[in-house]
């Protein structure tokens, strides 16, 4: 069975449907998902049924990804349930109810640990897996807090590691070289991106097949309006490597 790791990176994430629309093309189906943050909410739609074309759809329509978009309030800690409503009008109720199995990466706040699920209310966890540390209020379910699964571990690769004969990690995170910071803004995904790949090495060695399109560089995670280019970015890498990719 081939398993597919899908990484965190906000808009990027939008390159993951490209990168699962060349490998179906090339009659590559994961038996099985896992994603991070922006790659949990992508992988739940695929593990739904969608397709990687109805997937960027939904994204474009219900706006989804634009919580990565950063925006603080005055008021403190934003509600993540905007982005329950949106989803839920495409993702069915519980992980069981999926047509492909799907694991989402969340951090437990409080022990500072990484947690998988993959069994329960589908929504919660998606929602827990992409709940921004400072601009969200924690998820909370069963008692306990959780928040970004990209806080600990941006690449879930090692809970499909011993279900999988074939492991592919896709990251939408590249460092590549920028030679200018424009603004704040800038220089805080910057940083955010170097931290995030801190800690996607260890997750990387356990894959098969590792695909992370360079040319996401120039894209930023915050802008939706660039979705069409994104997922363009995705599919041109993997259609143009997949040769060189050793899939057993």
């Amino acid at each position: 069975m081939i398993g597919i790791a899908l990484s965190g990176g906000g808009a990027r994430g939008i390159a993951h449907l490209g990168v699962l629309k060349a490998l179906n093309e090339a009659g590559i189906r994961p038996g099985i998902v896992s994603g991070t943050s922006a790659g949990a909410i992508v992988g739940a739609l695929y593990a739904a049924g969608h397709t990687p074309d109805e997937c960027l759809n939904i994204i474009r329509k219900t706006n989804a990804l634009a919580i990565f978009k950063p925006s603080f309030s005055i008021k403190g800690l934003l509600s993540i349930d905007k982005l329950a409503k949106l989803l839920g009008q495409y993702l069915p109720a519980t992980f069981a109810e999926l047509t492909i199995p799907l694991m989402a990466a969340v951090t437990e706040i409080n022990q500072g640990e990484t947690e998988y699920f993959h069994q329960g209310e589908l929504l919660p966890a998606i929602l827990a897996s992409s709940c921004i540390p400072v601009i969200f209020k924690p998820v909370v379910i069963k008692g306990h807090n959780y928040v970004d699964g990209g806080l600990l571990n941006n690449l879930p690769a090692e809970p499909l590691r011993p279900l999988v004969q074939t492991l592919i990690g896709v990251s939408c995170n590249p460092a590549g070289y920028v030679a200018r910071l424009a603004n704040a803004k800038a220089l805080m995904e910057r940083s955010a991106l170097l931290a995030i790949n801190g800690n996607t090495g260890r997750s990387k060695a356990l894959c098969d097949v590792f695909i992370e399109p360079p040319g996401l560089v120039h894209y930023s995670g915050f802008n939706l309006a660039q979705a069409g280019q994104i997922f363009a970015e995705g599919y041109k890498y993997a259609t143009k490597n997949m040769a060189n990719f050793a899939f057993a």
